[in-house]
């Protein structure tokens, strides 16, 4: 179910739209009321369907979509809602961050790309990106080989849509095998 949430006078960016797509409750509720309280019109959905439903309805002029959710992925949801309207500034946020679904949460319409946990003013920040790259040194290190196997396995999980069985078959590894490894999550290196 929708949530809209009151917004309070006083803040630049004051009846600015934003539609929190989320399915952890508890963050996606904190999320709404930290926008809210820095002025914007939040309503939270916990799915990407019920983002859709309400982008029908009335596209957001911003939103907020995690990247990983049951049934439908937080991408469809960033495509269709660029679909509805491409001006809808659109942050994709994610607790398994890798350069591969980066690069498709930019292709698919989203301006920003952030992994989990953000604070809200970088989320707020990431509305007014312009979608270059980030202003930040190029590494100086090589990722370990854990970290690129990783990046391969989050890549192969979105092209298959978060389906781990179909992830597993493609990468020849049993699902509980892969299942181990998406929890073994490395390091940023």
């Amino acid at each position: 179910m929708s949530q809209a949430v009151h917004r309070e006078h006083g803040h630049e960016d004051e009846g600015r739209s934003v539609l929190v797509v989320d399915d952890e409750d508890a963050f996606r509720d904190r999320l709404v009321r930290a926008l809210a309280e820095r002025g914007f019109e939040a309503v939270g959905v916990p799915s990407a369907e019920e983002a859709i439903r309400h982008a029908q309805l009335e596209t957001p002029e911003c939103a907020v979509v995690d990247l990983r959710m049951p049934r439908t992925s937080g991408l469809h949801a960033v495509r269709k809602l660029h679909e509805l309207d491409p001006t809808t500034r659109i942050v994709v946020l994610t607790g398994y961050g890798s350069i591969a679904t980066a690069l498709d949460a930019v292709r698919s319409g989203a301006v920003h790309y952030l992994t989990k946990p953000a604070d809200i003013d970088e989320i707020v920040a990431a509305f007014d990106h312009d979608g270059s790259p980030a202003d930040e040194p190029p590494p100086t290190s090589v990722p370990s080989l854990e970290r690129v196997e990783w990046e391969h396995i989050d890549r192969v999980l979105v092209s298959c849509g978060g389906n781990i069985t179909r992830a597993a078959a493609l990468l020849g590894l049993h699902r509980r095998s892969l299942q181990r490894k998406i929890g073994k999550r490395p390091g940023p290196r």
